[in-house]
């Protein structure tokens, strides 16, 4: 996931948008028309998707939370005040109360 909708200075809501069900399928297929030696490979990617999509969506915002203060540079607390700042400094649309609930959510679901 790289982005998350509902970003912006008159909204507090973000909403997660996942299509892991669909790729799944469509691995699935895959592996069912797939010669012996593409099995393993894909057999694997199954099982990869599958554990991804089964994540809640307070866990996807505290990943996609995560990536995006990485994506700033920011290594310090996740719980401090730091950390909103870089939140908003990654996304600018991102109002003060969206920043922190998504902290809350980050620092509520553990890497």
């Amino acid at each position: 996931m790289t982005g998350i909708t509902g970003l912006s200075k008159k909204n507090t809501f973000v909403l997660a948008i996942r299509d892991a069900d669909v790729i799944a399928a469509a691995l699935r297929q895959a592996l069912a028309e797939a010669p012996p030696e593409d099995r393993p490979g894909l057999e694997q990617a199954v099982a990869l998707v599958e554990s991804t999509a089964c994540a809640t969506e307070s866990g996807l915002r505290a990943r996609w939370v995560r990536s995006r203060l990485a994506a700033v540079g920011f290594t310090g607390d996740i719980t401090s005040v730091a950390a909103v700042k870089a939140l908003r400094q990654a996304e600018p649309k991102l109002s003060l109360l969206a920043a922190v609930q998504l902290q809350r959510d980050a620092v509520a679901q553990p890497e």
